[in-house]
């Protein structure tokens, strides 16, 4: 009855059927009691979301299994330091770590969110030293900036690893082949294996049995090899050809040339009445098995062609007397698995440096992302096949990267195939939803926030996605209570936090904003948007010391941000240091030519060193760039005014006051036109 329930609970879960997998789970704990029944009663509540029913369950159990799952349960409640202790218990800190990949993993996340960075990347490491197919450890890695690159970590010396780790004992066969394979001699492994049993009947000098083979019965084949099973009835002659057949059958593409002429040759041995192998072509002259021929290379002129007498007397008898043993037929079929194993060892070999392969052009695509390289990262990407490049994934990781260049017409591109082409998958999608914020697209932010809480209410994206909208509609309450409903959903969602963190500073409810990139920061302490956010509270509250420290952080994460220079110069012209902040809007302008913010700042700090004539020419080229922009022409006004060139300033700010700027600056600019004007007829009287 026990093996039942459990096979029908499997099933269910199987089936996704979780309710019907919890009735029977119970039914099963209450008729069987013990640990390992309470386990699969846990796996079943957190499959169905009820993680604080696995807790309950499993608190206070001592098996390894028992404790991973405890700790999972504590993890997804928040509550961290019970999983961490879970996992590592306070009176055995040398105990090993339950679970051993996915352990290490779990605990590299608990000592990430609790603000134990070298403690995380240790563990995640170890992760990912155990199951070097274990991406998201890299991901966290490289969250956390502390990955190698992607060529090291999937190398081909990861290889063996993966074996070990998925195929348990039959790596050591595969590691063979591995070795073969990195020396060259691949193609040769599957004649070695055949030729063991050559070597095994010399070794061991197996005696011979009088009795006739025909009588001699065959034991059953192990289990697991129904292909292989010999019938009891089967002569030895059919037996003996079966073996030859398997040994020295055809393998593919993969088989190496002198096997290939070896089979040639094998297609002409027969088997006498009495037992003994013979060449067809050589039956007179040869009545022994070590007469026939095996042939080897061609280039190395050597052949096996026969042995002395004795020699050849003594391994025909040991063969002839192993045919009838159970040991050797026990030996016949391990030497067949071996064959096997080794097709099917060099196909999983390949496999394994193909997935390998594949991961580390991810992995060092997303590590340069991570690393705010974008450029390079792009390059990487672009090396995928085309059908990996085309998925959900990787489209949003491009789009994320031309995100981060300020390149949002290319972003919103990716973004756009990403979700066209692949709508079920919101990874990224909250992102997306910001490059159509800063492109002012309204309708494509709207028909996007529908879409998206169309297919999938209860996703941070999608919440992220209306905040945003209403954001752009100025409508900043709503957006307030959008982006908490998405944190709501997922507390450990940085980018939530961030967003919520500049709502609440547009509404110059800098305190709350604060909060919110602060607990961006504890989610992700490298999410530089946050200390980014954080800065410009301070700087909107003079608080220059404070804005100059936290730009600077966002800088040291991100120190090809062009935006993030800008500001840093801005809070350096703040305190009075001109020169410096000069120096930094070059490097600000360097790292991003097409962001015309370092060009204006640089024109004002000119202005306030009253470097006039310099402060145009900055002018005129952002002209080039941005000729919309009402505030350049506002700024040529003012240095006309001051040099007392009034007709050239009056004109400079009808232009701006014909670009629509905002009501403020609007009514600043007709401010200066009445004083101008009234300068100019003052002058003229005079």
């Amino acid at each position: 009855m026990e093996a039942i329930l459990v096979k029908s609970v499997e099933n269910s879960l199987t089936q996704f059927l979780l309710k019907n997998a919890i009735f029977l789970c119970e039914r099963l704990c209450a008729e069987f009691p013990s640990e390992v029944n309470l386990q699969l009663l846990a796996r079943c509540y957190l499959n169905n979301n009820q993680a604080y029913c696995a807790y309950h369950i499993l608190k206070g159990t001592e098996e390894p299994q028992s404790r991973y799952l405890f700790a999972f349960s504590c993890f997804q409640m928040d509550l961290l330091s019970e999983a961490e202790a879970a996992l590592v218990p306070g009176n055995q800190p040398d105990s090993e770590v339950p679970n051993g990949a996915s352990g290490h993993y779990l605990l590299g996340l608990i000592y990430r969110y609790t603000d134990r960075k070298e403690n995380s990347v240790k563990h995640l490491k170890k992760a990912l030293s155990i199951d070097p197919l274990f991406w998201t450890a890299y991901e966290e890695l490289c969250m956390l900036g502390a990955a190698e690159e992607a060529a090291a970590v999937f190398s081909r010396a990861a290889v063996s690893h993966v074996q070990k780790y998925y195929f348990g004992h039959e790596s050591k066969y595969l590691h063979t082949i591995y070795e073969d394979q990195s020396s060259g001699d691949a193609r040769n492994l599957v004649l070695e294996n055949e030729n063991v049993n050559l070597k095994y009947l010399q070794e061991h000098n197996l005696r011979d049995i009088s009795q006739d083979f025909h009588e001699t019965a065959v034991p059953a084949v192990q289990p697991g090899n129904p292909s292989r099973k010999l019938s009891v009835n089967s002569t030895p002659s059919a037996m003996l050809t079966q073996v030859w057949g398997r040994l020295f059958s055809d393998s593919g593409p993969r088989r190496s040339p002198r096997l290939a002429a070896m089979r040639a040759k094998s297609n002409v041995l027969q088997l006498e009445g009495d037992g003994r192998c013979v060449s067809s072509s050589a039956k007179s002259n040869s009545s022994s098995f070590g007469s026939s021929v095996v042939c080897r290379e061609q280039n190395s002129g050597t052949c096996l062609d026969a042995c002395d007498d004795a020699s050849s007397h003594h391994t025909t008898t040991s063969y002839a007397s192993s045919l009838g043993s159970d040991r050797f037929l026990e030996h016949e079929r391990e030497n067949m698995k071996l064959s096997g194993l080794a097709e099917d060892g060099a196909k999983i070999i390949s496999g394994i440096s193909d997935a390998l392969s594949l991961l580390s052009l991810l992995g060092e695509g997303y590590r340069l992302l991570c690393l705010y390289r974008c450029e390079e990262s792009l390059e990487v990407y672009q090396k995928l096949s085309h059908k990996q490049y085309n998925t959900g994934w990787v489209l949003s990781q491009v789009g994320r990267t031309y995100y981060e260049l300020v390149d949002y017409m290319n972003a919103e591109y990716a973004f756009r195939l990403s979700h066209q082409y692949f709508p079920y998958n919101l990874e990224g999608m909250d992102i997306y939803s910001s490059v159509l914020y800063h492109l002012q697209e309204e309708m494509k932010l709207s028909h996007l926030a529908q879409e998206l809480i169309s297919i999938d209410r209860l996703a941070p994206q999608s919440w992220c996605t209306i905040g945003n909208c209403y954001s752009l509609q100025k409508d900043h309450e709503t957006a307030i209570k959008s982006f908490s409903r998405a944190i709501h959903l997922n507390s450990r969602h940085a980018y939530a936090f961030t967003l919520l963190g500049h709502e609440c500073s547009a509404l110059e409810e800098y305190e709350n904003g604060v909060k919110c990139f602060q607990r961006a920061l504890s989610v992700d302490s490298r999410h530089y948007s946050a200390w980014y956010g954080l800065g410009l509270i301070y700087l909107r509250q003079e608080k220059l010391e404070f804005a100059q420290h936290h730009f600077q952080n966002a800088f040291y994460i991100n120190p090809r941000s062009s935006v993030i220079l800008c500001y840093i110069g801005i809070t350096l012209h703040e305190l009075k240091r001109d020169e410096e902040a000069l120096e930094v809007m070059e490097k600000a302008i360097l790292a991003d030519e097409r962001n015309p913010l370092p060009l204006y700042q640089k024109a004002k700090i000119l202005v306030s060193l009253e470097k006039f004539d310099e402060a145009l020419k900055v002018l005129e080229e952002l002209k080039e760039y941005v000729p919309h922009e009402s505030c350049i022409y506002a700024m040529i006004g003012k240095i006309y005014e001051q040099q007392q060139k009034y007709d050239a300033a009056i004109f400079h700010f009808g232009l701006a006051l014909d670009l629509n700027p905002n009501a403020l600056d609007a009514a600043t600019m007709k401010a200066a036109m009445e004083n101008l004007l009234l300068n100019c007829r003052i002058h003229d009287d005079l």
